[in-house]
């Protein structure tokens, strides 16, 4: 029941942190000379700073944090509550399915191809940082 309560919870802050970042990046690419204003900027960014925080957070548990603390519990509250909640692949989903009802097949393709690539990418350099300087 404890560990449940810790998925809740990290899973809220994630979800919040989640939504704010929708709404600061909201109008950044706002722009009529700008063609990628229809481009979900915060779903994308919340997707590949979420790779690179898990890495960084399953390096630190896997490695230095080891023994220090109670890592599964940490992994439960962080990693599958926070940023589980704080990554969106339903939103990611949808926003691409989206795309490709309005026939923006390019945008589509290169939405799916940068999210999932840069994704994996920041998971393995949040990994690399923490073997290589932890």
């Amino acid at each position: 029941m404890f560990n449940l309560c810790l998925v809740m919870l990290g899973g809220a802050f994630g979800s919040a942190a989640r939504y704010g970042l929708g709404r600061l990046t909201a109008g950044w690419w706002a722009s009529e000379a700008w063609p990628l204003n229809v481009w979900p900027l915060g779903t994308f960014m919340a997707n590949v700073i979420g790779g690179l925080l898990m890495g960084l957070l399953m390096g630190l548990l896997l490695g230095p944090l080891k023994g220090v603390l109670d890592t599964e519990r940490a992994r439960l509250l962080l990693g599958v509550g926070v940023l589980g909640g704080f990554t969106t692949f339903s939103s990611f989903s949808l926003e691409t399915v989206q795309m490709l009802e309005r026939r923006a097949y390019g945008l589509a393709a290169g939405y799916i191809t940068l999210s999932v690539v840069l994704s994996i990418a920041a998971l393995m350099a949040g990994l690399f940082l923490i073997r290589k300087f932890a």
